[in-house]
Protein backbone atom coordinates (compact mmCIF):
# COMPACT_ATOMS: atom_id res chain seq x y z
CA UNK A 1 0.00 0.00 0.00
CA UNK A 2 1.21 3.50 -0.82
CA UNK A 3 1.87 6.10 1.60
CA UNK A 4 -0.58 9.00 2.35
CA UNK A 5 -0.83 11.51 -0.52
CA UNK A 6 -1.65 14.59 1.49
CA UNK A 7 -1.99 16.92 -2.06
CA UNK A 8 -4.63 14.57 -3.47
CA UNK A 9 -6.50 15.14 0.07
CA UNK A 10 -6.14 18.92 0.35
CA UNK A 11 -7.62 19.08 -2.88
CA UNK A 12 -10.39 16.68 -1.78
CA UNK A 13 -10.98 18.36 0.77
CA UNK A 14 -11.51 21.79 -0.84
CA UNK A 15 -13.93 19.66 -2.69
CA UNK A 16 -15.77 18.16 0.05
CA UNK A 17 -15.88 21.77 1.61
CA UNK A 18 -17.81 23.08 -1.39
CA UNK A 19 -20.00 19.94 -1.70
CA UNK A 20 -21.08 20.31 1.81
CA UNK A 21 -21.79 23.89 1.66
CA UNK A 22 -24.06 23.57 -1.51
CA UNK A 23 -25.74 20.21 -0.43
CA UNK A 24 -26.38 22.21 2.48
CA UNK A 25 -27.96 25.11 0.68
CA UNK A 26 -29.71 23.41 -1.80
CA UNK A 27 -31.68 21.03 1.25
CA UNK A 28 -32.53 24.16 3.19
CA UNK A 29 -33.85 25.89 -0.22
CA UNK A 30 -35.98 22.70 -1.20
CA UNK A 31 -38.88 23.55 1.39
CA UNK A 32 -38.84 27.14 -0.66
CA UNK A 33 -38.04 25.74 -4.18
CA UNK A 34 -41.11 24.20 -6.02
CA UNK A 35 -39.80 23.26 -9.79
CA UNK A 36 -43.50 22.34 -11.61
CA UNK A 37 -43.03 19.40 -13.77
CA UNK A 38 -45.21 16.98 -15.46
CA UNK A 39 -43.60 14.12 -14.20
CA UNK A 40 -44.70 12.02 -11.43
CA UNK A 41 -41.74 11.29 -9.16
CA UNK A 42 -44.19 9.55 -6.74
CA UNK A 43 -41.83 6.28 -7.34
CA UNK A 44 -38.92 8.27 -5.39
CA UNK A 45 -39.66 7.90 -2.11
CA UNK A 46 -39.11 3.98 -2.49
CA UNK A 47 -36.29 4.48 -4.78
CA UNK A 48 -34.64 7.01 -1.97
CA UNK A 49 -35.46 4.15 0.96
CA UNK A 50 -34.03 1.43 -1.33
CA UNK A 51 -30.85 3.20 -1.91
CA UNK A 52 -30.55 4.13 2.60
CA UNK A 53 -31.59 0.35 2.87
CA UNK A 54 -28.56 -0.70 0.64
CA UNK A 55 -26.43 1.90 2.29
CA UNK A 56 -26.70 0.40 5.36
CA UNK A 57 -26.16 -3.34 4.24
CA UNK A 58 -23.01 -2.47 2.49
CA UNK A 59 -21.75 -0.48 5.29
CA UNK A 60 -21.94 -3.25 7.89
CA UNK A 61 -20.41 -5.62 4.94
CA UNK A 62 -17.62 -3.02 4.87
CA UNK A 63 -17.54 -3.35 8.71
CA UNK A 64 -17.30 -7.01 8.71
CA UNK A 65 -14.49 -7.07 6.11
CA UNK A 66 -12.29 -4.63 7.24
CA UNK A 67 -12.61 -6.02 10.92
CA UNK A 68 -11.62 -9.08 9.05
CA UNK A 69 -8.74 -7.27 7.79
CA UNK A 70 -10.26 -7.32 4.02
CA UNK A 71 -8.88 -3.61 3.24
CA UNK A 72 -9.35 -4.26 -0.73
CA UNK A 73 -13.28 -5.52 -0.17
CA UNK A 74 -13.48 -2.88 2.23
CA UNK A 75 -12.66 0.19 0.33
CA UNK A 76 -14.64 -1.33 -2.86
CA UNK A 77 -17.68 -1.43 -0.14
CA UNK A 78 -17.63 1.98 0.80
CA UNK A 79 -16.88 3.17 -2.81
CA UNK A 80 -20.28 1.78 -2.89
CA UNK A 81 -21.56 3.05 -0.13
CA UNK A 82 -20.91 6.53 -1.29
CA UNK A 83 -22.33 5.64 -4.54
CA UNK A 84 -26.02 4.65 -3.07
CA UNK A 85 -25.72 7.40 -1.08
CA UNK A 86 -25.00 9.82 -3.80
CA UNK A 87 -27.87 8.48 -5.72
CA UNK A 88 -30.23 8.61 -2.67
CA UNK A 89 -29.00 12.56 -2.56
CA UNK A 90 -30.07 13.11 -5.99
CA UNK A 91 -33.36 11.56 -5.77
CA UNK A 92 -33.95 12.63 -2.26
CA UNK A 93 -33.42 16.34 -4.25
CA UNK A 94 -35.25 15.92 -7.10
CA UNK A 95 -38.34 14.56 -4.96
CA UNK A 96 -38.51 17.36 -2.68
CA UNK A 97 -38.05 20.64 -5.27
CA UNK A 98 -40.67 18.96 -7.67
CA UNK A 99 -43.31 17.15 -5.21
CA UNK A 100 -45.75 18.76 -2.77
CA UNK A 101 -44.63 17.50 1.13
CA UNK A 102 -46.20 14.60 2.87
CA UNK A 103 -47.36 15.09 6.70
CA UNK A 104 -47.35 12.41 8.76
CA UNK A 105 -51.03 11.18 8.87
CA UNK A 106 -50.96 8.96 11.82
CA UNK A 107 -52.19 10.03 15.26
CA UNK A 108 -50.71 9.30 18.97
CA UNK A 109 -47.57 7.80 20.33
CA UNK A 110 -47.04 6.70 17.12
CA UNK A 111 -46.37 10.04 16.01
CA UNK A 112 -43.88 10.71 18.50
CA UNK A 113 -41.85 8.25 17.99
CA UNK A 114 -41.91 8.75 14.43
CA UNK A 115 -41.26 12.68 14.87
CA UNK A 116 -38.26 11.75 17.14
CA UNK A 117 -36.67 9.82 14.54
CA UNK A 118 -37.35 12.05 11.68
CA UNK A 119 -35.82 15.19 14.24
CA UNK A 120 -32.95 13.13 14.69
CA UNK A 121 -32.67 11.62 11.21
CA UNK A 122 -32.34 15.00 9.67
CA UNK A 123 -29.96 16.85 12.18
CA UNK A 124 -27.72 13.78 12.15
CA UNK A 125 -27.95 13.68 8.38
CA UNK A 126 -27.09 17.29 7.96
CA UNK A 127 -24.06 17.73 10.67
CA UNK A 128 -22.77 13.87 9.49
CA UNK A 129 -22.61 14.38 5.50
CA UNK A 130 -19.50 16.31 5.43
CA UNK A 131 -17.47 14.41 8.30
CA UNK A 132 -18.52 11.12 6.14
CA UNK A 133 -17.02 12.71 3.13
CA UNK A 134 -13.53 13.81 5.00
CA UNK A 135 -13.52 10.30 6.68
CA UNK A 136 -13.81 8.90 2.87
CA UNK A 137 -10.98 11.21 1.90
CA UNK A 138 -8.67 10.16 5.20
CA UNK A 139 -9.35 6.42 3.32
CA UNK A 140 -9.11 7.36 -0.21
CA UNK A 141 -5.74 9.24 0.39
CA UNK A 142 -4.22 6.61 2.55
CA UNK A 143 -4.14 8.71 5.74
CA UNK A 144 -5.03 4.88 7.40
CA UNK A 145 -4.59 6.35 11.30
CA UNK A 146 -6.32 9.50 10.93
CA UNK A 147 -9.03 7.31 8.87
CA UNK A 148 -9.83 5.03 11.52
CA UNK A 149 -9.87 7.59 14.24
CA UNK A 150 -12.46 9.27 12.27
CA UNK A 151 -14.33 5.96 10.89
CA UNK A 152 -14.82 5.48 14.56
CA UNK A 153 -17.08 7.83 15.44
CA UNK A 154 -18.88 8.91 11.99
CA UNK A 155 -19.53 5.37 10.97
CA UNK A 156 -22.21 4.81 13.55
CA UNK A 157 -23.86 7.89 13.27
CA UNK A 158 -24.46 7.33 8.88
CA UNK A 159 -25.30 3.44 9.79
CA UNK A 160 -27.80 4.88 12.17
CA UNK A 161 -28.91 7.92 9.21
CA UNK A 162 -29.24 4.84 6.53
CA UNK A 163 -31.16 3.12 8.84
CA UNK A 164 -34.02 5.21 10.15
CA UNK A 165 -34.25 6.67 6.74
CA UNK A 166 -36.45 3.06 5.73
CA UNK A 167 -37.75 3.18 9.22
CA UNK A 168 -39.19 6.94 8.59
CA UNK A 169 -40.19 6.02 4.99
CA UNK A 170 -41.81 3.02 6.11
CA UNK A 171 -43.87 4.83 8.75
CA UNK A 172 -45.01 7.50 6.04
CA UNK A 173 -46.14 5.37 3.47
CA UNK A 174 -49.35 5.39 4.75
CA UNK A 175 -49.70 9.00 4.45
CA UNK A 176 -49.19 9.72 0.35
Amino acid sequence: MKGPNFALAKKLNIAAYIISILVLLLVLMMRRIKIDTNIDFGFLPALHSSLNALTAILLLFALYFIKSKNIIMHRKLMFSAMIASCLFLLSYVTYHLTTPETNYCAEGNIRILYFILLISHVILAAVIFPFILFTFIKGFTNQVEKHKKMARWVYPFWLYVAITGPILYLMLRPCY
